[in-house]
């Protein structure tokens, strides 16, 4: 970092489930002049051991692990509980319609937190943010273990959620932070394998934990495991550069008794002004801008189908093959080997991005050619869809609609990943505020559709009721075709990009 030379440097942001794309931070918000001379600047030496960037190899890579198994232990969390509504439905005499509500309200409280917790973790640092969070999303579980009715539960769940969807959101800030760009796409592969296969671990962890040891204990194994965690994250670091910075500054004034030591980062907004618009600009992006409302409304569709399937796989494998708890877990299998897929392809998918002709003003590929992944898995997500449909009877082999998990979850990769790189892409210093409203409208639809699911799935049949659910997904295929073709002129129709371009032109 240079002090004569300030510049906005490139990086890389995430959403919640770690999906890259470029955008222009941390925001230098102080320059050199008269009440700040440049020869009290405080920024990183060449060398400096706390710059994240130059930590050793191996401490980046333990840091990567650890923030993984962080957003692992929260995206667990949230479907481990549906393995153990029956225990719930038998001690506390509700109805399965209750019973999801634990979804619905723990994925609320997820669509709450993530718009609070991106703007506090720039004011205090990464590290305090996901160490409290993570400690009080654990003390949250304990209401749900000890509970005695499911107000307790519900109460519980969606506090626990609105806590835990901090480590979601810094877990991959905090990957950007330490990792270069000649390493950060593989770091980002390495950090999502957790979260992206987190929901479909809870159902095959979670069938053997009900089974043999009660619901109670699809609590107390995530508290073990996230206690674990949380010994882990305590040995890393702080690792956004304006923090340390500043706090390094603060250092050196109350050494020397010099108030005229500074950082470029000293003049940014205040919490206060960064809540109002983390809380405000997602939902008027999410409402007013089409790419947003395109983009959002069909990744949503794609999420509360996710999430169907924790109400289909139970009655196709449990039900109506008679399966125990913990095999009928393993029916999750196909998906979560699908998700691993589609990471593993990530270089390939890169060179097919790369491979598009660049524009000529910024020497990049447009957002449109994330477009042609995204088409891909819209494709891989049907077929997987339509084909568990017609083969989840017990007349056929079991293998075969467990094999319809690899094109869906291989599907459900591609749109999550690389459509959140569109909308990333599409609006560069935004990027926070179109992840966070797309969290927002993904997380509601996955919270609200599976409160339907019995209902749908008791009045149309298991197979037509997936069928329904493919012959939806194969319409909204039309989405990222749209965007692949006419997505340009789309984002120069944007009022909101075309102040991001005369934003970059004054720069």
């Amino acid at each position: 970092m240079s002090v004569n030379k300030p510049e906005l440097t490139r990086s890389y942001t995430a959403d919640a489930e770690g999906y890259t794309a470029p955008t222009l931070e941390p925001t230098i918000s102080q320059l050199p002049n008269l009440q700040t001379p440049p020869e009290y600047e405080v920024f990183w030496e060449s060398d400096d051991p706390e710059n994240p960037r130059l930590w050793p190899l191996w401490y980046k890579g333990v840091s990567v692990v650890t923030m993984s198994l962080g957003a692992t232990v929260v995206s667990l969390f949230s479907t481990l509980y549906t393995s153990g509504i029956p225990g719930l439905e038998e001690e506390f005499h509700i109805s399965k319609f209750v019973g999801l509500l634990g979804v619905f309200t723990y994925l609320l409280g997820m669509a709450t937190g993530t718009i609070v917790s991106a703007p506090l973790s720039e004011i205090v640092g990464r590290r305090p943010v996901y160490l409290v969070c993570l400690t009080v999303f654990l003390l949250l579980i304990l209401p749900s273990a000890l509970a005695k009715n499911i107000e307790a539960v519900l109460i519980g769940r969606f506090f626990g959620g609105l806590f835990g969807s901090a480590i979601m959101g810094n877990s991959p800030a905090l990957v950007n932070d330490i990792v270069s760009d000649k390493h950060r796409a593989l770091a980002f592969g390495i950090w999502s394998i957790g979260p992206t296969n987190g929901p479909v671990y809870g159902p095959i962890i979670g069938g053997f934990i009900f089974q043999y040891l009660g619901w109670r204990w699809t609590n107390w194994i995530v508290l073990i495991i996230g206690g674990a965690v949380l010994i882990l994250m305590c040995c890393i670091k702080e690792t956004y550069p304006p923090v340390i910075l500043r706090k390094r500054a603060a250092k050196l004034r109350k050494e020397t008794g010099d108030p005229k030591w500074w950082t470029r980062y000293d003049g940014g907004e205040s919490f206060s002004s960064r809540l109002k618009v983390g809380l405000s600009r997602p939902f008027v992006m999410l409402f007013t801008e089409p790419i947003c409302i395109f983009w959002a409304s069909y990744v949503a569709i794609v999420y509360g189908v996710l999430y169907l399937c924790f109400v289909a796989y139970p009655i196709a494998f449990q039900t109506e093959r008679g399966w125990s708890p913990g095999i009928g877990g393993l029916s999750f299998v196909g998906i979560g080997v699908g998700v691993l897929t589609t990471i593993a392809c990530e270089p390939l998918f890169r060179k097919v991005i790369n491979s598009h002709r660049k524009d000529p003003e910024t020497g990049e590929v447009p957002p449109e050619a994330m477009a042609c992944v995204v088409i891909l898995g819209a494709i891989l997500l049907a077929i997987g869809q339509l084909w568990f449909a017609w083969t989840c009877t017990p007349t056929l082999h079991w293998i075969v609609p467990i094999m319809a998990g690899l094109p869906f979850g291989a599907g459900n990769a591609c749109v999550f990943i690389y459509a959140s790189n569109y909308m990333a892409r599409s609006y560069g210093i935004y990027t926070a505020s179109a992840l966070s409203g797309n969290m927002f409208a993904r997380s509601m639809m996955g919270a609200v559709l599976p409160l339907a699911g019995p209902s749908m799935y008791g009045t149309l049949g298991l197979n037509w009721a997936s069928t329904l659910l493919g012959l939806v997904e194969a319409a909204c295929i039309s989405i990222p075709v749209a965007f692949y073709f006419y997505g340009h002129r789309i984002r120069k129709a944007s009022p909101m990009i075309q102040e991001m371009e005369r934003m970059k032109e004054r720069l």
